[in-house]
């Protein structure tokens, strides 16, 4: 398999300064894999242009490791168009050469954390076979269990003493942030959110409540008074478990808790990492503010309002919040599927041990749901509430979540299973069983976001006494559409924070 490496992958893997070893993970992974690095001739020819000769014959020596494309493609007519239309400056138009590549057919995949390249091949219907990092190690994760890296991960509050300042991990937080050290120390004895692998920190998460009498007169421009959340520190190793996704959770969460208006983040933009941070962070509505001003660098700002508002066709720009103006439906789920999507929800007769997040459908707030229901016209904003199923007195309404598209009349088994795999419960080999089951009626998909898990449970017997569910013999089997009222009763008896209702 022929691999395309984006020039800013190269750019992070053989700079001269690494301090931040996670992109030595991905290439592991293709070397593992004997997949074939490819870079395109455009790539070298911008190393070339280095004003320093010893830089240059420094790439000159390391691209020898790499496969450099020896002809370039004829500029397909869909890519020339795309180009004509969008591309600003050299840059731009390197970029559609290094797709055109991919677009022809010359390799099999792309991998890239440039944004503008993934919304090109989102434009010419390729998406598919491109990659950022982290997507490419939730592909080979899920398709080679026995080869990853990280068995055993799970979520803790921990005291920032108890952690390991001299662990690799914090190398980087050290370089970016002289007196580091300092800070970390006088942060002894507060909580944060860490993920360990055998002991060592992989992700991390500290987060601080602030007040409107904040001082934020370092900030251009200045935030103006209000209630916040900051991210004080987000780092997440490469790893293909989807932490970004599960750490993002817990941000949201806690700013509902702390009943804030808004939720900020300063960062730097010198490491890969950080991009995918933020390209992360503007998948779920933060935005570019301006920049903290500080004499060893500017860092910057992004913010997202946390106003109570809903997007129905961009429900993650306004997650967690949601508005009942669309539809409204009841759907069941098996209990030994159940808590593998929604590890959040763990029964009594449950071992939270068995559900460990080492799984990226576990972790991610976007998830998929496979089903034949009759019922398929479920649109962007529709609100999905989820019903563990057991009998009489067992099955239970846990967890709801918003739909953000589906996907039906999905033309192969092979399609399905791309489509699936990295936010669904199931193994490829049982979503090969799930296509097969019935050969007349094929299985559709549901994207959604998990919102949240019921702090009190409600079973059948009780949905039918409050007129959720009108009989035992009208339990939910498939998508199954109920009322306004009846959410409202629902969210009333599982004692939900309604304030993540708009409307």
């Amino acid at each position: 398999m022929k691999i395309l490496l984006d020039t800013n992958i190269i750019i992070h893997r053989e700079a001269a300064n690494v301090v931040d070893e996670d992109i030595g993970i991905l290439f592991r992974w293709l070397d593992n894999l004997h997949y074939t690095k490819c870079i395109h001739s455009v790539t070298a020819e911008e190393f070339e242009k280095h004003e320093d000769p010893k830089v240059r014959k420094s790439f000159r020596v390391k691209l020898a490791s790499y496969n450099i494309l020896k002809t370039k493609a004829q500029m397909a007519d869909a890519v020339r168009q795309i180009s004509e239309r969008l591309d600003k400056n050299d840059n731009d138009i390197n970029d559609t050469l290094i797709i055109n590549e991919l677009y022809s057919g010359r390799v099999d995949a792309l991998i890239t954390e440039d944004k503008k390249l993934l919304d090109k091949a989102s434009l010419l219907s390729i998406s598919d076979r491109v990659y950022t990092i982290d997507a490419f190690l939730e592909k080979v994760t899920a398709e080679n269990p026995g080869l990853a890296d990280y068995k055993v991960l799970s979520v803790q509050k921990e005291y920032f003493g108890n952690l390991d300042l001299a662990d690799e991990f914090f190398a980087s937080f050290k370089e970016d942030y002289p007196g580091y050290e300092k800070w970390f120390n006088r942060k002894a004895d507060e909580i944060v959110y860490v993920c360990l692998s055998e002991g060592k920190p992989i992700a991390l998460l500290y987060l601080k409540p602030e007040g409107e009498n904040e001082d934020y007169s370092d900030i251009d421009p200045p935030l103006p008074k209000r209630k916040r959340l900051k991210i004080g520190t987000f780092k997440v190793a490469l790893n293909g478990f989807r932490l970004g996704e599960r750490f993002l959770k817990i941000v949201f969460d806690n700013a509902l808790r702390f009943k804030v208006a808004e939720i900020y983040v300063t960062i730097f933009h010198k490491r890969i990492e950080q991009q995918r941070l933020i390209n992360l962070l503007e998948e779920y509505g933060f935005n570019f503010h301006g920049l903290k001003r500080d004499p060893r660098g500017n860092e910057l700002v992004y913010t997202r309002s946390f106003a109570r508002v809903a997007d129905r066709l961009s429900p993650k720009m306004t997650y967690p919040f949601f508005s009942t103006e669309g539809r409204i439906f009841i759907v069941s789920i098996r209990p030994e599927y159940h808590t593998e999507l929604f590890p959040d929800f763990i029964l009594r007769t449950e071992s939270p041990m068995d559900f460990v997040e080492n799984e990226p459908h576990r972790n991610a707030i976007s998830k998929v749901y496979i089903s034949r229901s009759i019922e398929r016209n479920i649109k962007s904003g529709d609100v999905i509430v989820f019903y563990r199923t057991g009998g009489y007195y067992k099955s239970v309404v846990t967890t709801f979540g918003v739909a953000e598209n589906v996907i039906d009349n999905i033309p192969t088994e092979q399609d399905f299973i791309r489509l699936c795999r990295k936010r669904s419960v199931f193994t490829d080999e049982e979503l090969s069983k799930q296509w097969n089951l019935y050969t007349t009626i094929r299985p559709f998909i549901v994207n959604f976001l998990y919102v949240y898990s019921f702090p009190k449970r409600i079973n059948l017997q009780r949905l039918i006494e409050i007129g959720v569910i009108p009989s035992v013999n009208d339990a939910p089997r498939g998508f199954t559409q109920i009322s306004v009222k009846n959410l409202r009763d629902i969210l009333r008896e599982c004692q939900v924070d309604e304030s993540i209702v708009v409307d």
